[in-house]
């Protein structure tokens, strides 16, 4: 017998519940305990692999602190839909990336950084090695000083 794929969507809103919980810092099993579920039962949800009911999904809003709307938003829209009447920009990436640790881990430390030059110049790096190896991407891009004087800025605060 063939298993059945979780519904996109099914996934959409369990990424988003495990992005939120991640950014607010509870555990699978804080989670769990709030709905009186097993913490494997939060990973079905986040996985998509169990869909969440509408009460379920009220209960995780308000333990969560975001409203029922922000698990659906840049969820998968059906093919059917008039191209006209929705917005082109494609943010699930934005969810992907945020549902990661290494998304929420520098999503963290960005938002910690007060000097808007110094994120401005991050964000230029990253920009640049995403493209390359990085080596020389550096000296054009002016990161040609070593990384160290980069983030002594940030380990100054």
């Amino acid at each position: 017998m063939l298993k059945k794929a979780p519904n996109p969507i099914d996934k959409h809103v369990g990424s988003r519940v495990r992005m939120r919980r991640v950014l607010v810092g509870m555990s699978q099993e804080k989670l769990g305990e709030a709905l009186g579920l097993t913490f494997q039962q939060v990973q079905k949800y986040e996985k998509g692999t169990n869909r969440i009911g509408a009460s379920r999904l009220q209960q995780i809003s308000k333990i969560l602190g975001m409203p029922v709307e922000f698990f659906f938003e840049g969820s998968p829209q059906p093919e059917m839909e008039t191209a006209g009447f929705r917005d082109g920009a494609d943010t699930t990436y934005v969810a992907d990336f945020l549902a990661t640790n290494e998304g929420v881990q520098l999503n963290r430390a960005f938002l910690k950084i007060k000097d808007a030059k110094i994120r401005r110049r991050i964000v230029d790096l990253v920009s640049s090695l995403a493209g390359t190896d990085g080596t020389a991407i550096l000296a054009e891009t002016g990161f040609a000083e070593p990384v160290a004087d980069l983030v002594q800025p940030l380990v100054a605060e």
